[in-house]
């Protein structure tokens, strides 16, 4: 009996049909799952090279840069940064196992703890629960490991992406089986080559073309189209965003390098201006050395040595102030401070430098209550004017006043003094930073006075400016908010 060729073809076709959408199906769930796996793995090592490099930097800002008690003492604090950072519910184990943050994702059942095991001997490790990954990694210094990181991630998403695919292509598969079976001896042809144009666009996606022409077609050859389509633009859109993370961790990076250049700087400047009066006390011992009998060297030494020690005290006295401001949040104790009486203690204490200097004070003192600290307020006062002692004129005068308005409270501080060149007026808040440094040396200026001021102030959540300056004198305004607003 001659069985129709029609037949046949049919017959070889659904076999052929059921094979092909079997195999592709499970070829393309597969490399799902496989990219699904490869993206989670990239993610959580940049996770956790972000947060040992994390932990680095925090290390190297302590005072003590000992790994075990930095963890036992800020542990907490480190983890919850941590997860401000990566986006990611964060468990932290020291290196004997012991939680140091409460989460409720830590180990708790055995595969867990046997995970977590495996992580404390070196070892990156990971488990899947209930559509859930914990991923453990070591927390290292240099070859050492102090700890355990542990990150929570839900596969819930994932697992719903694959399951909705692998749908996808049961009905997609099973529609174009009964269509082909139906249709095959008519549709051949056009079939073919939908199925040759639709190979193309997978092609053309393997290329890198994430933008692939849609077949105008209505039926499921044209919807698988479409939606390959669609998986090509979500594949870009990933990709547009994994950019974008790349751009911001540049972009950190580069923050952190200037800021490593600010710190080599600093460094730089405590040394060299250290170094001055160091030399110029080993000098005269020097001198003193040679010509033990010199009466006349003698005093000039004492007199020269009092002074240089005298600016190396109050340098290292402002230098740990303001190294303390930069790495630590003080906790200030706000309070209602009545800026007049402030500012007559102030003056008051600076009555003697001033009297030696011939300096007169003019003050216009209105009654005015600020909201700040009460100690903080007084070393801003003291620096300005300080400041305005030093570099004024022989018998020159100051002028301060206060006032209130707009919920705000100004004081401002006028010297008869130098001036500031109005070219490097900019820079007088830098730190170690003086417009003339032989006159700077002379009255034991240091430089770091103004850049006090300003932290001090911004920290209280106030503003510190030069309103003016020229040969006549210099005018500054400090303002704080006032108490009640």
């Amino acid at each position: 009996m001659t069985i129709s060729i029609k037949l046949k073809f049919s017959i070889f076709l659904v076999f052929l049909l059921l094979i092909t959408v079997f195999v592709l199906s499970l070829l393309v769930l597969e490399g799902i799952k496989k990219n699904q796996q490869a993206q989670l793995e990239h993610y959580f090592s940049q996770q956790a090279a972000t947060a040992n490099i994390y932990f680095i930097q925090s290390l190297m800002g302590e005072a003590r840069k000992v790994p075990e008690t930095y963890l036992a003492s800020k542990g907490r604090d480190y983890a919850r940064q941590l997860e401000l950072i990566t986006g990611q519910s964060v468990v932290l184990y020291d290196g004997k196992g012991n939680v140091l943050n409460s989460n409720p994702a830590h180990a708790t059942s055995d595969g867990m703890r046997q995970t977590l095991d495996v992580a404390l001997r070196n070892k990156t490790a990971y488990l899947i629960e209930n559509n859930t990954l914990y991923y453990f990694t070591p927390l290292r210094i240099g070859d050492g490991q102090v700890g355990v990181i542990q990150f929570y991630y839900s596969l819930m998403d994932n697992a719903a992406f694959y399951n909705q695919i692998k749908q996808l292509f049961i009905y997609i598969g099973a529609s174009v089986f009964l269509l082909s079976f139906i249709l095959a001896y008519f549709y051949f042809n056009s079939f073919a080559k939908g199925i040759i144009k639709l190979n193309g666009t997978v092609d053309q996606i393997r290329a890198g073309n994430l933008t692939p022409a849609v077949l105008r077609r209505r039926d499921e050859i044209g919807k698988l189209s479409e939606g390959i389509r669609m998986m090509s633009q979500q594949i870009r859109k990933t990709m547009q965003d994994k950019d974008e993370e790349r751009e911001k961790l540049a972009l950190a990076v580069a923050k952190l390098s200037q800021l490593d250049q600010q710190q080599k700087q600093f460094i730089g400047n405590v040394t060299h201006e250290f170094k001055t009066p160091l030399t110029s006390i080993k000098s005269y011992i020097d001198l003193l050395d040679m010509y033990p009998d010199d009466e006349k060297l003698l005093d000039t030494a004492k007199t020269n040595i009092l002074g240089d020690t005298q600016r190396l005290y109050e340098m290292v006295e402002k230098v740990l102030q303001l190294s303390a401001l930069e790495k630590y949040e003080f906790e200030f104790h706000r309070e209602k401070l009545d800026i007049r009486q402030e500012m007559l203690a102030v003056l008051d204490s600076l009555k003697g430098k001033m009297e030696k200097f011939g300096i007169t004070v003019e003050t216009d003192l209105k009654e005015a209550y600020a909201d700040a600290d009460k100690e903080h307020l007084s070393i801003v006062l003291v620096n300005l004017l300080d400041n305005a002692i030093k570099y004024n004129k022989t018998r020159g005068s100051i002028v301060v006043r206060t006032a209130s308005a707009d919920g705000k409270v100004s004081i401002e501080i006028a010297d008869t003094g130098i001036g500031i060149p109005n070219d490097v007026a900019h820079k007088i808040f830098e730190p170690f930073y003086t417009v003339d440094r032989s006159r700077s040396r002379e009255i034991g200026s240091t430089g770091l006075g103004l850049s006090l001021a300003k932290k001090y102030t911004e920290s209280q959540g106030g503003t510190i400016e030069l309103v003016h300056t020229d040969s006549q004198g210099t005018l500054f305004r400090i303002v704080f908010p006032a108490y009640g607003t």
